[in-house]
């Protein structure tokens, strides 16, 4: 296994995610081409942060449901791309320290609590893969 291939899977084993203990905990789930969560339970207004190993940052925003994130064009770069995935859960709490927003009386007393959770995923010779099933030839 090449040396990138190896820290991609130790960094899959130390990002496995940051998010709330008791918040719903999606699972990342993908094929060769696309990433996406399951057990998604009550989250929404969800956006998932996408680098390449390049360095390029996409957003997908998805108000119900999960975001997915597809592999689409020519040139698909092989190698570690990380994730950072935000939603609102059904739960709220009390707004602290309100601002003056300009809504006068139809300004809120509470806020959805954020979930937020990070990882990574390898691309090799273009596809979505395991770490496990990367074998170098």
């Amino acid at each position: 296994m090449s040396r990138t291939l190896m820290t991609a899977a130790l960094c899959l084993s130390l990002l496995g995610g940051v998010a709330h203990a008791d918040a719903p905990q999606p699972v990342q789930q993908n094929n060769s081409s696309a990433v996406w969560f399951e057990n998604w339970g009550t989250l929404s207004n969800a956006t998932m942060t996408i680098r390449t190993p390049q360095g390029e940052v996409s957003q997908i925003f998805a108000a119900s449901g999960t975001p997915v994130f597809e592999l689409r064009g020519q040139e698909i770069v092989d190698g570690v791309y990380r994730y950072e995935l935000s939603a609102a859960t059904k739960e709220t709490k009390k707004i602290t320290n309100k601002i003056n927003d300009g809504r006068g009386d139809a300004s809120r007393d509470e806020a959805a609590v954020p979930f937020n959770a990070s990882g990574v995923f390898i691309v090799s010779r273009g596809v979505i893969v395991k770490p496990e099933d990367i074998k170098e030839e």
